[in-house]
């Protein structure tokens, strides 16, 4: 379990060496998971003078059919779109040309994060082409607060792997992480944490 003050933590720690890397001028985080780190982080990259990055959302979900006539959620199947940018309004084109970080919380199965990648690398390609933008390059940058150490079945670009554009603050055991956004109850869940910081 995670409480909030060690995710603050895990967000401030990642911000230097992120705008080391990168200089985001825009966030999409895939929700849910994604939305909270993503401001907080936002706190510690915004630099003395420039505007605050702006935060865009998209929403995946992961189900697998149990034969049972209902989905339940579970990591590493099918990825379904539940919110998506708008791809007949200006937020494709304000992708453009710029450096774009994609915050998840954890890096299990990696299959969401492939996906995230991939199917925004399209939509800015096609929305450069529709707009005669060919030649503005558009980097996309990953974040999570935890990697989970495990075989992954998703793959992000070998680029990105290598250039310095994916950031995880901690890279874990393969263990069930649950963070103060998903409690009902948040005194017993940083009660819990302090418990049981490794989880």
């Amino acid at each position: 379990m995670k409480d909030s003050r060690q995710v603050h933590k895990l967000c401030q720690s990642s911000a230097n060496q992120i705008l080391k890397e990168f200089h985001p001028n825009l966030m999409i985080a895939i929700g849910g998971g994604g939305y909270v780190p993503a401001r907080i982080l936002r706190s510690f990259l915004k630099q003395p003078g420039d505007p605050n990055i702006p935060i865009q959302a998209i929403g995946l979900s992961l189900y697998e059919d149990l034969g049972r006539g209902d989905a339940e959620e579970v990591p590493g199947t099918k990825v379904t779109r539940t919110q998506w940018l708008d791809l007949s309004s200006l937020e494709m084109a304000n992708l453009i040309g710029k450096n774009i970080l994609i915050v998840d919380e954890v890096d299990d199965t990696r299959t969401t994060l492939e996906y995230a990648v991939r199917e925004l690398e399209k939509d800015v390609e096609l929305a450069q082409k529709q707009l005669g933008r060919e030649g503005e390059k558009t980097n996309f940058f990953v974040f999570v607060l935890h990697n989970k150490d495990k075989a992954k079945k998703g793959v992000l670009p070998v680029d990105m792997m290598e250039g310095g554009r994916y950031h995880a603050s901690v890279t874990t055991e393969d263990v069930w992480i649950c963070y103060p956004w998903e409690a009902k109850d948040i005194d017993e869940h940083d009660a819990l944490a302090k418990e049981n910081p490794l989880i």
